[in-house]
């Protein structure tokens, strides 16, 4: 690795930029507007939240908050736990435990930093980790592992059997940092009684895990609180969610990255709520004034991700998107398959539900929820088995009107790679257009950005979306 990037932590870089930008959107509009021309290298990033008014705040908010959260925990006395965006943080902030979602951070670098993570990236390699593997945990895991960051207590992962090189990172990183891990099992099937019995008594030895390394019990009432705010923000996601089958769409596309990252920073959080609330607001208007949420202003296409984005720096992805009128209608990410989702009238028993009345009946609510978290409900087996990848994908295409699929990823994703042109074979012959995007969301040097947008360019106007 560079010296020059061993003068500063990666997480304490991440917190400045973050706590600047947040503090910078508490300025007027026209103290903005002077402001932008001095930050030249971030300009691209701060227009994007500015951009998005009170939401992008809001965002801002929580990402500084999380950040501060991290840098500051040992000094409040409280655990750090590395873990990733397949598990929901609920249960960690229900135990007071800091958490530190790999691939979130990798995106938040991805995105502002304009060298990338590409040393962090390879640092994982050369301390002897595959560079096969997935980049979104390996953008910020080498920081860690270079000792540029705060010390990590323990390791939480649940991904075993539905990312090989998700589970394989952390297990990496449990070794190579010689840390606790804790690793969670997801049975083949969600909806037995055999299944939740099991997840019950998993859940129950991963609190005896995290009670042991923190030397605290868990507060009931604290679950409980933490799991009633996130009734809240489900009710407030099925709300947005059932705004975009409006046409046309009334949700800017970004809200969708907006709706996955709030909940994987800060699910069960007020601070979730308010930018939750902040974006149906937006939403209402619009939709209110028969407007698309494109800041060009008209719907051309609507594009449903059937995997995740490209997090290239400044978010270019979602400009592209917006100056040529296609509206993103959400991605795997973006859905959690709470009960009362709109995509599971009719099947809500396939979903999650949370029941607060005891204390078996929360820790079977936090196994379900994480059950249905992304990737770990979707792709967790054969893409063409029911109530998998291609039902849903084909499924919410319906529903939200899509006329075309767009699959984005990273070279190091077995998972969807190994079945990724199967599916889109039996999407076209369901008439969905589908595009193939070979670059990786996290790593530029893959394919450039201006690759991919020539990509998109070609493709939507081949195929007579444009």
């Amino acid at each position: 690795m560079r010296p020059e990037l061993k003068e500063y932590n990666f997480d304490w870089m991440l917190w400045s930029l973050t706590t600047i930008a947040s503090n910078t959107m508490n300025g007027t509009q026209k103290e903005l507007t002077h402001l932008l021309p001095y930050a030249p290298y971030f300009k691209g990033i701060l227009e994007v939240f500015v951009s998005h008014g009170k939401a992008g705040s809001s965002l801002l908010d929580i990402m500084k908050k999380y950040m501060e959260n991290i840098i500051t925990a040992h000094d409040r006395g409280k655990k750090i736990a590395i873990s990733t965006f397949c598990f929901s943080p609920a249960i960690f902030y229900a135990m007071d435990v800091v958490p530190i979602t790999l691939e979130l951070l990798t995106v938040m670098a991805t995105t502002m930093f304009k060298r990338g993570t590409s040393d962090y990236l390879d640092y994982c390699c050369e301390v002897g980790f595959t560079e096969t593997s997935c980049s979104s945990q390996r953008g910020s895991l080498g920081a860690y592992l270079a000792g540029l960051g705060e010390e990590i207590d323990f390791v939480v992962c649940d991904s075993a059997g539905v990312c090989d090189t998700n589970a394989n990172a952390f297990a990496f990183a449990s070794s190579y940092l010689d840390k606790p891990l804790f690793q969670l099992n997801y049975p083949p099937t969600l909806l037995d009684a055999r299944t939740k019995a099991y997840h019950r008594e998993d859940y129950k030895g991963l609190i005896s895990f995290i009670e042991a390394q923190t030397g605290k019990k868990l507060d009931p009432e604290r679950l409980r609180w933490v799991l009633e705010e996130i009734l809240v923000q489900d009710e407030l996601i099925a709300e947005l969610e059932e705004m975009q089958r409006l046409v046309p769409n009334p949700l800017p596309g970004i809200f969708n990255f907006f709706i996955h990252a709030g909940r994987f920073l800060l699910a069960g959080m007020p601070e979730y709520t308010v930018l939750l609330k902040d974006m149906l607001r937006t939403a209402e208007k619009n939709a209110r004034d028969g407007l698309a949420g494109l800041n060009s202003g008209s719907e051309k296409v609507r594009a449903l991700f059937c995997y995740i984005d490209h997090y290239s720096l400044h978010m270019k992805l979602w400009d592209w998107l917006d100056t040529h009128g296609v509206s993103h209608m959400g991605n795997i990410l973006s859905r959690f398959y709470a009960s009362n989702a709109p995509y599971l009238e009719g099947r809500a028993e396939e979903g999650y539900e949370i029941d607060t009345s005891t204390m078996d009946s929360m820790i079977d609510s936090i196994a379900e929820l994480n059950a249905n978290m992304p990737m770990v409900r979707t792709i967790r087996g054969p893409y063409d088995a029911p109530h998998l990848w291609l039902d849903d994908v084909l499924f919410l295409s319906k529903m939200y009107k899509a006329d075309c699929i767009v699959y984005n990823g990273t070279p190091g994703c077995r998972n969807t790679w190994g079945m990724v042109k199967l599916l889109a074979r039996d999407t076209e012959k369901y008439g969905m257009p589908t595009l193939l995007l070979y670059a990786d969301a996290f790593d530029e040097r893959v394919q450039s950005w201006d690759a991919t947008a020539e990509r998109l360019e070609e493709f939507f106007c081949v195929r007579g979306l444009l």
